[in-house]
């Protein structure tokens, strides 16, 4: 199920599947021309609410910001969801938003279900912290920590282990490939609900993870999302043996699509795609240690796929405002982005293991407050034009500060 590269095909016209188009789909009628009208999109769901897609990125204990914002946005006065396509820590945010969601909505339709969601998130979440040491034996306990020390960068100890890590191989130091993630996703997501999300509740849920052989993405979605699935999207090289599926072995989705827009793009009829980003696209300090620079390595690889789907939609909107491309069959997307660098620009790519309950609650916090924040700016845009500017975000040299 590799998808084509995103820069050929992106802002393809929805289709049923991941796959190319047929070709009498590919072909225009004679009298196609580039005023061609687009036919009617849906712009709300079946609460009123405004209708969008939520691109979820990945980051380790970061993901707690994108907590936040679901959180926010689950409430009444939030946004009604289409589809949602997570990498890593957004895939397992969004694989339990889901699970949720179906559980609460078979129990006592769309208020509850939005409600179990935030309590299903908020539980997940706060299982992570509780087996914390599990997940990072550098935990800090919240009693006597100084304000803001999050990172572990600070701490001989993380050198150490993170040399460790670069010296021996999962394979190595952990032969009996032992994951305590994969406990804590039993006890919080559910197979059946998430198939029951993408076929009958219409939220499909889109899972990326790379294939080790060929380097290329592999989306996951509807019957083919199980736990495996979900492992190997979070699974990271240095830390993790890779996860077998079908016989293929798969490493963290991040390295091709942290997160993966062109599901969303192809397989929904929506016109409107949330970005939830969590990774900086800039840091204005220069690495000089050797930990510091294949951090913000690191950081770097996991935006590039982004980056390059981002060019390709604002590559096809301009052709699409100069009237070079036929509106009947591609999508003039509109973008929407949730972040908070400020806020986040403290925590360094070391704090992403850091499970400590303080710390996810801060994040949850920040997450909380801008998605607020974006909602009492930008609500009533959704269906109609985009909320910020691909190209000064995105494609500007040295990226503007968002």
């Amino acid at each position: 199920m590799t998808s084509p590269h995103p820069a050929r095909k992106a802002a393809r016209k929805t289709s049923s599947s991941t796959s190319k188009p047929s070709a009498a789909a590919r072909k225009a009628p004679a009298k196609t021309t580039s005023k061609k009208k687009a036919p009617a999109r849906r712009t709300t769901g079946p609460s009123g609410r405004p209708l969008i897609n939520l691109a979820l990125q990945g980051g380790g204990s970061h993901g707690a910001f994108t907590w936040g914002v679901l959180d926010r946005l689950l409430d009444d006065d939030g946004l009604d969801f289409a589809g949602l396509s997570g990498t890593s820590a957004g895939a397992l945010n969004g694989a339990v938003l889901l699970t949720g969601y179906v559980k609460g909505h078979e129990g006592g339709g769309e208020t509850q279900a939005r409600k179990q969601a935030q309590i299903a998130l908020h539980d997940f979440w706060r299982d992570v912290s509780q087996h914390g040491p599990l997940f990072s034996p550098l935990t800090i306990q919240s009693n006597g920590l100084i304000k803001n020390q999050f990172n572990f960068d600070q701490f001989p100890a993380y050198q150490w282990l993170n040399l460790f890590m670069r010296s021996f191989s999962p394979y190595e130091f952990n032969p009996l490939n032992l994951n305590p993630l994969q406990d804590v996703l039993r006890r919080h997501v559910d197979v059946d609900a998430l198939h029951t999300g993408c076929q009958h509740c219409g939220v499909p849920l889109f899972v990326t993870a790379t294939s080790v052989h060929t380097g290329q993405a592999r989306v996951f979605t509807a019957e083919e999302l199980t736990l495996d699935a979900l492992m190997a999207s979070a699974c990271l090289p240095f830390v993790f043996q890779a996860v077998e599926i079908d016989g293929e072995p798969y490493w963290d989705g991040g390295y091709t699509g942290n997160p993966a827009l062109y599901p969303l793009i192809y397989n929904t009829d929506l016109s409107d795609i949330m970005l939830v980003r969590i990774n900086p696209l800039r840091r204005d300090d220069n690495p000089t240690r050797s930990i510091d620079i294949i951090d913000r390595l690191s950081e770097i690889t996991f935006n590039a796929s982004l980056i390059g789907e981002m060019r390709a939609i604002s590559f096809v909107k301009k052709l699409l405002k100069d009237q070079k491309l036929d509106r009947g069959r591609y999508k003039d997307l509109h973008m929407h982005m949730v972040a908070d660098d400020q806020g986040m620009l403290p925590y360094n790519a070391s704090s992403k293991f850091n499970t400590d309950w303080a710390f996810l609650q801060e994040l949850h916090r920040l997450g909380h407050r801008a998605a607020g924040q974006w909602l009492k700016a930008h609500r009533e845009e959704v269906g109609h034009n985009s909320t910020f500017d691909i190209d000064a975000v995105f494609l500007a040299p040295g990226h503007q500060k968002a």
